[in-house]
């Protein structure tokens, strides 16, 4: 094998990959990322047998061929070079890698001994190409509520589901629950997508890419995000029937100013460290008001207030960081909090009546 390629171009694609080259296995050529020409393009691709990722890029192609070398070795290097042409050269399994006044010899591994890349039969899959700012929002509102807990590993995903007419991404962890609809659709879908491959797209994605294809079949899902490409095993099992957490109606709603509210939790949130982020939320119709009430044994205590149109009254013990970032999660100006008492699931969603997310935090007992 024998190219040319940009610093620029070929550091980007390392750095990608590289993410993904795996040194926890038992397999040494996963720790390889592998450099394959395909037509006039360098194929860029690593995998841990979980996700496979690889990148296209431009190339002058001297000598088709195809090598494996170690993925932080050669990512740390060619970032390091100046900007400018790179040639790569294979000779007896290692590649020579000239660029100025830098010469290199990196020993490589020959790709016959690495894994074969997963692929996705287009026709009989099922695709979505969906916009990139809905797409990112979308992933980032779930994926807050996954579980890490590997002993309940359908909760370590966020669920992608066509519900009456909609694709639905739902996720929990036990403690909390979050739904996004995404876009209409009429095909059939059920599919748990692993937290860990979901933000490894996000990292891919840059101010250039304008939407993001997505391929489902029974097993797999792959992610084409212009020149790069990301394949990744779905969780096996069934997502719980979450739809039956979220109640129809709730006795006691605040309607609120999301900044204040989101300042208010902040504040309260700090001298809720001791208590395990616990905060105890008082609706009161009388005050047309909300208070949020924290202790920190050691240092005092805090109770802030916040106006709000209130229905009903009552009290909920919440932990303070859940009830964060479901705030940092709804895009809203306006917000409402429901519940139903002390011991019933939260709410928080927009007060926009075509909402299209909706946050459920269940309560600590107080």
């Amino acid at each position: 094998m024998e190219l040319s390629v940009t610093q620029e171009n070929f550091a980007r694609s390392l750095s990608a990959v590289g993410r993904v080259a795996s040194n926890k296995t038992g397999l040494p050529i996963l720790n390889n990322i592998l450099l394959r020409t395909d037509g006039n393009r360098l194929l860029v691709a690593a995998t841990n047998l979980e996700v496979a990722t690889t990148q296209y890029i431009g190339a002058k192609i001297a000598k088709p061929g195809a090598i494996t070398v170690p993925a932080r070795l050669i990512s740390e290097f060619v970032s390091s070079l100046p900007k400018g042409p790179i040639e790569l050269k294979v000779v007896n399994d290692n590649i020579h890698i000239s660029s100025g006044n830098y010469q290199s010899v990196i020993n490589g591994v020959i790709a016959d001994d690495f894994p074969e890349l997963p692929t996705i039969n287009e026709e009989s899959s099922i695709s979505y190409t969906i916009n990139i700012e809905d797409f990112k929002q979308a992933v980032s509102q779930t994926i807050i509520t996954t579980s890490s807990d590997s002993t309940r590993p359908v909760l370590t995903g966020v669920y992608w589901h066509s519900h009456e007419g909609f694709l639905y991404l739902a996720a929990t962890d036990g403690y909390r629950l979050s739904e996004r609809r995404l876009v209409e659709t009429q095909s059939d879908v059920s599919a748990i997508i692993p937290t860990t491959t979901l933000q490894e797209v996000l990292r891919t994605i840059n101010d250039s890419i304008e939407t993001v294809d997505i391929l489902f079949d029974e097993t797999q899902v792959r992610f084409r995000i212009s020149e790069a490409e990301i394949i990744s095993r779905l969780v096996d099992g069934n997502f719980p029937n979450y739809r039956q957490l979220i109640p129809a109606s709730s006795d006691i709603t605040a309607v609120m100013n999301k900044q204040e509210f989101t300042r208010v939790t902040k504040v309260a949130g700090l001298f809720a460290r001791e208590s395990g982020g616990s905060v105890i939320l008082t609706v009161d119709s009388d005050k047309s008001a909300v208070s949020l009430h924290s202790v920190a044994s050691q240092f005092g205590e805090n109770t802030s207030e916040l106006t709000a149109e209130v229905s009903g009254e009552g009290q909920i013990t919440l932990n303070s960081r859940y009830l964060s970032e479901a705030l940092s999660a709804v895009d809203a100006d306006e917000i409402s909090l429901s519940f139903s008492g002390k011991l019933s699931p939260s709410i928080l969603k927009s007060t926009k009546k075509d909402t299209n997310y909706y946050h459920v935090i269940m309560p600590l007992k107080s």
